[in-house]
């Protein structure tokens, strides 16, 4: 098979950048590596691109191996012709390669298998032949054998349908054909299995062609029959199916093309049909899956990228009522100063609410906090009421709810143990929640990416495919910030290229014990060699190095090129720590093609190294727009039909998104009203941590639904 004219095609890349990303990943290559400094080999090519070209490529060789492994059996079961050799080689799928091997493959005790140990297969030949003057009782009268338990001549026909029935099943252009028809018109129905009212109500008695279905709905109804409050049957074009069946073998209108009909009829309903739905009901999970896990690696992305909020002495608060809150100071660079507990949401506890006030007020004046971190959980609405009636004696401080997702598993896991060994469980989730808004990514990698809540039905999905896909959006992540490795934990470090948990825990150990004052210090690392290093170095950071490149991206692979570049331009090393602003116009005006050319890179490789110098370590979160910090509170009975608010996009879904206004309450736009044009999917219009502005449409407080929309004149 050649995978670099396959992938070329589906992919629509030149076939050189194919060859080189296959050759970089057989390499032992990481992709962020590949994505950032091998792009004159790969065309640019992004990780997404590389990822999914990965992906592809591994199928591919599965299908290969499969490939060979059927061409092996059927070479030593003695049946593997020319024509059938060539149908393995163009076989595209491996559900096309198993519709081939299907008649050859060993099979368990089959009506068929019966009737052929009966001496039956003659007779059913006979009848395939269908001749106009055969009688198939007559014929079938020869193979009566009590001691074959073929007691008459219905018997001995029955049987030998049942051959003719598996033999129309298992030919491999019948079920193409079939799947064909099926995909095109095939329609899942579903009905209520159970009277009583659930969240399933909706699907009670429900109808929508396979080729259709969305996702979600895919999943809702998987997980509505497996909870059995939905029987799910899938509707197919019972009378053109039996059509194809039939004439692929009926011919002429014989007394024994009757029974060869009747065989026809048998395998479609019997073997084709019970099989293809299994494996239409199969492909419609996995295409959801795939869809969900898009959807699911798009908001996490998002919410990793979310832009830290810099430079504040953080106070942490997670709610709770009979136990308190917990409280969490936090320095700028996320260091524990200082934890307490306050008694303020309980009602008529005026004198917890004081005591709590007098404490939050000492910690503000003591540690300058000037940003409150509110967890969303169990409280939240209580403890972000008080805060907010604090907040005219806190000059200078305001608030953000911060999703809570994941902070429990954190707090109760072995990373949290050894990190915060002196705190129990809340304290700890206070430090996180504070942590998170300072810097979403560097917490959030602590937690199991399943257990931050970004996804939909996400229990539901192919673990395995949902752990990689996520593993590869905190990798990308991660790498595409970049880690000062200095003050790194060993959890975010274990995500950079070519650095597992192993080599972070050893990275880690290293620096408490010697530090790290340069890149080149990593080599020193225990079982860190020389591709380890190759890969990670460009993604460390290490601010207070001698050598100013030791805090960019630049890879020390390029660092003579780099000061080859400077020195063309007229600067010195030392002007790369503040960041040579006016590098890139200097460059402009000398000639990138030139100046690439005269230090021996690519330009691709010109141009990243240009941004880097003149703003050194830059993070790309920095660019996006910051979140909100509030300083008032609101109330679900508050919003009013048709009022104006401002709000944070928590989390996007197939039929929308949800968004935080500042109720404690998330309201859901749907996807009908987030822009004024057609739109096949939420993602086109927003992402997960997006600050918009939308108008309330209706408010449920019975059944705390609150419905927004992003298109004032969609207010119905």
């Amino acid at each position: 098979m050649d995978f670099v004219t396959i992938l070329s095609r589906e992919f629509s890349l030149r076939p050189q950048q194919v060859q080189a990303a296959i050759e970089l990943l057989d390499a032992g290559n990481t992709i962020p590596f590949i994505a950032r400094y091998r792009k004159e080999a790969t065309g640019s090519l992004d990780d997404q691109i590389l990822r999914e070209l990965a992906e592809r490529l591994e199928y591919l060789r599965n299908l290969e191996k499969r490939r060979e492994e059927i061409e092996k059996a059927l070479t030593e079961q003695g049946v593997l012709t020319e024509e059938l050799s060539e149908q393995l080689k163009t076989a595209a799928t491996l559900s096309e390669l198993e519709d081939l091997y299907r008649p050859f493959r060993p099979k368990r005790r089959t009506r068929a298998t019966v009737a052929r140990e009966r001496g039956l297969e003659p007779l059913a030949l006979r009848l395939m032949m269908q001749q106009a003057g055969d009688d198939p009782l007559q014929l079938a009268a020869e193979f009566i054998d009590p001691d074959k338990e073929v007691p008459d001549a219905e018997s001995a026909l029955a049987g030998a349908r049942d051959i003719l029935a598996e033999t129309a099943s298992d030919s491999a252009e019948i079920r193409k054909e079939l799947r064909e028809l099926l995909g095109r018109e095939a329609v899942l129905v579903s009905k209520g299995a159970k009277e009583e009212d659930s969240v399933y109500s909706m699907y009670y008695d429900f109808r929508e062609p396979v080729r259709t279905m969305a996702a979600h709905r895919i999943l809702a109804v998987n997980r509505g029959e497996r909870e059995e409050f939905l029987k799910v049957t899938l509707e197919a074009p019972q009378d053109k199916a039996r059509e194809i069946v039939k004439n692929a073998y009926v011919r002429g209108a014989s007394a024994a093309s009757a029974e060869v009909a009747a065989a026809c009829a048998d395998a479609w309903e019997r073997l084709i049909f019970p099989s293809l739905e299994r494996e239409i009901r199969n492909d419609l999970t996995d295409r959801a899956n795939v869809s969900a896990i898009r959807v699911f690696s798009e908001n996490l992305h998002q919410l990793l990228m979310q832009p830290p909020i810099k430079g504040k002495v953080t106070l942490g608060v997670d709610p709770g009522f009979r136990t308190g809150c917990k409280l969490a100071v936090v320095d700028e660079n996320g260091k524990v100063l200082d934890t307490g507990v306050g008694y303020f949401t309980l009602p008529g506890n005026e004198a917890g609410k004081a005591a709590a006030a007098r404490l939050i007020k000492a910690f503000v004046r003591k540690y300058g906090i000037t940003a409150i971190a509110i967890g969303n959980g169990t409280a939240s609405r209580e403890s972000e009421q008080f805060i907010a009636s604090l907040l005219p004696e806190l000059p200078g401080a305001a608030y953000m709810i911060v999703s809570e997702a994941g902070a429990s598993v954190y707090s109760a896991s072995k990373l949290a143990a050894q990190e915060f060994p002196d705190f129990d469980v809340t304290q700890r989730s206070a430090v996180s929640i504070a942590r998170r808004m300072q810097d979403p990514l560097a917490e959030l990698v602590k937690i199991d990416p399943k257990a931050i809540g970004v996804g939909q039905y996400q229990h539901d999905l192919k673990q395995n495919e949902l752990t990689d896909a996520l593993d590869g959006v905190v990798e990308q992540c991660v790498n595409q910030v970049g880690v000062e490795v200095s003050t790194a934990s060993a959890e975010l470090l274990s995500h950079v290229a070519g650095i597992g948990p192993a080599l972070a825990k050893n990275i880690v150990a290293y620096r408490e014990e010697n530090g790290i004052p340069s890149r080149a210090a990593l080599k020193k690392v225990s079982k860190l060699g020389p591709k380890a290093y190759e890969q990670c170095a460009g993604f460390l950071r290490v601010r207070d190095s001698k050598n100013p490149l030791d805090a960019t991206a630049v890879h020390p692979e390029s660092y003579e090129a780099a000061k080859s570049l400077l020195e063309k331009l007229g600067y010195d090393l030392k002007d790369v720590r503040g960041g040579v602003a006016d590098i890139i116009q200097r460059a402009s005006r000398y000639g990138h093609e030139r100046l690439a050319a005269e230090i021996g890179i690519g330009l691709p490789t010109l141009n990243d190294m240009l941004s880097e110098l003149k703003k050194p370590g830059r993070d790309p979160r920095d660019e996006l727009p910051k979140p909100v910090l509030r300083t008032d509170v609101l109330d679900m009975k508050d919003l009013k039909p048709g009022m104006e608010l401002t709000g944070t996009v928590r989390n996007v879904i197939d039929f929308g998104a949800f968004v935080d206004i500042g109720v404690h309450q998330d309201g859901l736009v749907h996807i009908s009203r987030m822009s004024d044009r057609y739109i096949r999917h939420p993602s086109e219009v927003v992402k997960v941590g997006d600050v918009v502005r939308v108008w309330v449409v209706s408010v449920d407080e019975k059944k705390k639904r609150i419905a927004l929309t992003m298109v004032q004149s969609r207010m119905s």
